[in-house]
Parts: C-alpha cells; structure tokens; sequence
C-alpha cells in the first residue's frame, strides 16, 4: 500500500503515518519498496505468526491426528479456529491428489460460507450465532447461505446430522465437511474434509464424515488424556 492508501484507512495524519511506518520498516514488521513509496508486511509478522502456531496446543495434539485424515481419505483436511465472524486455519494436510483446493496456514474466511464456521456456529445459539455475524451476509458463491434465516435452518440440520456441509458456499467447484472439536464450550476449533465435487458421491460422503468424526474422537481424547495429566 501506498503512503496515502495507508492515510485513507487508518484515518491518521500522514507524517504521523510516515514516521510510524519507516520505524516498522527499521524493525522489520514492515517491508517498503526500492522507491521507499510502498509498503507490506514485513518478516517478523510472518515470524509472530509461526510462533504462534508453534505454541498452540491444540495443533500439537492434532498434528498426527491430521497426518492420519489425510491419508485415511486422501484428500485435503483443515484445523480452523473461530475468531469473531471468521475462521483462522491454523494447520493443514494437503491430499496427492493433483486436483486439490489450495490452501494455507492462516487464511481467514467468514464462517457462515464454510463447513469448519458452521460446525462451529451449530453448537452456538441462534440469538448468539446473529449476533456474532456481521449484517448483511458476504456471499462469496452464488450458493452461499446468505440471508439469516436459511443459515439458520441449516445449522439445525447440522446439529441434527453431527456435522457441517458446505456444498459449494465458498468454492464453485469444492464440497467441505467440517465437524467442531468438543474440547472448548462453547467450541472454537474444527475439522474439515474437502473434495472436488467430481470426486463425491453419497457413499465418499459417508467415508470422509465417519473418518472426521474418527479424527475428532482422536483429539478429543488426547486433550482429556492432557487434563488429566
């Protein structure tokens, strides 16, 4: 971004601005260009980022767990964590299939578009559910759930099913399951599946939904097994 891009979004005086962002680009938290006219985030942000990464429990627990998906259903799998109306994926294991989703560490979605969000909105309240997204609802697809009360519908499918699908909301082309990790209340972090559609039918659904409930029952247990200890 530029000097007067960065003016225009944070709503601070520009030399405040450029003193502020030459002291970050000294420190690393920012990188500026050969002409010192625009700027980006810097290596210590993506240093921060892996630590934290590093530290989480959690993904320490799933790591194996995730190995384990990936290869019981050969296809793409998620750890995401719920923060406000988003998701954050925090680990991933991609499949050997050449045709897979792209994906990556860090990526934020709006909950309400992907199956790892609605697991997670599903063991939440409606009243708590609207009041945490935002109004109006993105729709990032023309099959995203976008108005409130089909969202709602189909988390009280989700509650009823024990999981979450996401049937092109996010991606025109990719199906996602997702399933919430009980190891919180409410819970804040989920499990996903993705596959092309070409790959799916009802009997690759049951497959993929009874080895993520398998996944979910695996970190479920070595989080008990670590609170007892």
């Amino acid at each position: 971004m530029t000097l007067p891009e960065l003016q225009a979004e944070l709503g601070y005086p520009k030399s405040s601005i450029y003193v502020l962002a030459r002291t970050l680009v000294q420190h690393g938290w920012l990188e500026t260009d050969s002409t010192g006219s625009l700027y980006g985030l810097g290596v210590r942000a993506l240093l921060v980022g892996t630590s934290y990464i590093d530290g989480d429990e959690t993904v320490a627990l799933a790591r194996d767990t995730l190995r384990w998906l990936a290869a019981e259903v050969n296809e793409t799998v998620h750890l995401a964590r719920l923060d406000g109306p988003d998701v954050a994926y925090i680990a991933t294991q991609e499949s050997k299939h050449d045709l897979r989703p792209f994906s990556r560490v860090g990526r934020r979605l709006p909950a309400h578009t992907t199956s790892l969000g609605k697991s997670l909105l599903a063991e939440r309240t409606d009243d708590d559910v609207l009041a945490l997204l935002p109004e109006p609802l993105a729709a990032l697809t023309g099959r995203t759930l976008a108005e409130p009360q089909a969202l709602l519908n189909d988390l009280e499918r989700s509650r009823r099913r024990g999981y979450a699908v996401d049937h092109e909301e996010n991606t025109i082309g990719l199906c996602c399951y997702g399933v919430a990790l009980r190891t919180r209340t409410p819970a804040t972090d989920a499990l996903s599946c993705s596959v092309p559609v070409a790959r799916m039918d009802r009997q690759r659904e049951r497959e993929i939904v009874a080895a993520l409930l398998e996944a979910r029952e695996r970190i479920e247990r070595l989080t008990r097994q670590l609170l007892r200890s």
